[in-house]
């Protein structure tokens, strides 16, 4: 019984960080657009749009802290994050080029996989192509996969 039950808290924190992470993709994406700052949205994200105590439908579960972290992380490590995502593109191409939603996901993405070790890549990858699926039909959740497969591997050859 105690492993099913450690099995479903498991379950339960890979739901709830699946959840921020495509939060911390909407929160990116909201600043580009908006051009509000970490804090603000990071506050309006935890205010009105998390929480599993409210009944309304658009209020989603999700692990608040590492969403967090993900947001400042990325906005903390930027000068890091974009110069290696620019990296993984076709020569010519910037970063500012790509779609607004595209450059969020490999910012996230890049982010975790360069600076958060405790995360194993393939979870990283994995998770960032799901969510890419998630807004995209066509050749980006690819584009995503690759670029996030050479990054991991220039990253983290221990773990390839």
């Amino acid at each position: 019984m105690a492993a099913a039950s450690k099995e479903s808290a498991s379950e339960n924190r890979a739901r709830l960080r699946r959840a921020a992470r495509l939060s911390a993709v909407q929160a990116l994406y909201q600043m580009e657009i908006s051009g509000q700052g970490a804090s603000a949205v990071i506050r309006e994200f935890r205010d009105h749009r998390f929480g599993g105590d409210h009944e309304a439908a658009e209020y989603v579960e999700a692990d608040e802290d590492f969403f967090e972290s993900l947001v400042s992380g990325v906005v903390e490590k930027q000068a890091k994050v974009d110069p290696a995502m620019d990296a993984l593109l076709a020569e010519g191409w910037r970063l500012e080029r790509l779609d607004s939603t595209v450059r969020a996901i490999l910012r996230v993405g890049g982010f975790e996989l360069l600076h958060r070790k405790d995360v194993p890549a393939r979870v990283v990858i994995d998770e960032y192509i799901e969510i890419a699926n998630a807004f995209f039909e066509g050749s980006e959740p690819k584009f995503i996969n690759a670029a996030f497969d050479r990054a991991a591997r220039d990253a983290r050859p221990d773990e390839f």
